[in-house]
């Protein structure tokens, strides 16, 4: 009896390609900007301390959900899945006559990641009926960024400098940080305005 090969799947090479194609899109999305416009940064800064302060007058459970949501958004995705932060790219950062100025990535995702950790505690303190404790958590996300936005001033970045400074962090994660500064530096070379939206990425 003569053994006769099964002809091929149709599609099998159109199921390949849009399994790369997925792969490729989350990539994508879940890919953190390096370098990090500090323009940008500041600016969603601002924004978020007029969430903060608009909760702690409010107590609003849309403010603090949209709060939350928007720091844990731009952690995983950076600016993608921000609206805060879609606005200020797409929006504010072309309309302002100054030029991109890039600073390493790492440690404002770092910073990022310090004001989700506070942002869901408050959410689950409010859950749990832990009022104050929600408005305390909430009220130092607001001093945190208000450093950011008026003085270019990010705690999360610092800490990350020290954590780096004493070997937690490897130097691998930010080989940038080694030349320089964490809280900002001068205009990149080769920065143009373009980069200012492209690379635009919120910090803490």
């Amino acid at each position: 009896m003569r053994l006769v090969a099964a002809p091929p799947r149709a599609g099998g090479g159109n199921g390949v390609a849009e399994s790369v194609v997925v792969i490729l899109v989350f990539r994508s999305l879940f890919r953190y900007p390096d370098p990090v416009n500090e323009n940008a940064a500041r600016l969603v800064a601002a924004g978020v301390v007029v969430l903060a302060f608009a909760y702690l007058l409010s107590g609003s459970w849309v403010v603090l959900g949209f709060l939350t949501y928007g720091f844990v958004a731009r952690v995983l995705t950076g600016p993608t899945l921000s609206p805060l932060a879609q606005i200020v790219n797409t929006v504010l950062v072309p309309r302002l006559s100054v030029p991109a100025k890039l600073v390493p990535g790492p440690p404002k995702r770092f910073a990022q990641g310090i004001g989700a950790t506070l942002a869901v505690g408050a959410l689950i303190a409010r859950l749990a009926g832990l009022e104050p404790m929600a408005l305390i958590l909430v009220a130092l996300i607001g001093v945190a960024a208000t450093l950011e936005s008026v003085f270019a001033f990010c705690i999360g970045c610092r800490i990350f400098a020290g954590l780096m400074a004493v070997g937690l962090v490897p130097a691998s994660v930010c080989e940038a940080c080694n030349n320089l500064s964490i809280a900002g530096r001068d205009e990149h070379p080769s920065a143009d305005s373009s980069i200012s939206q492209q690379n635009a990425y919120p910090g803490l």
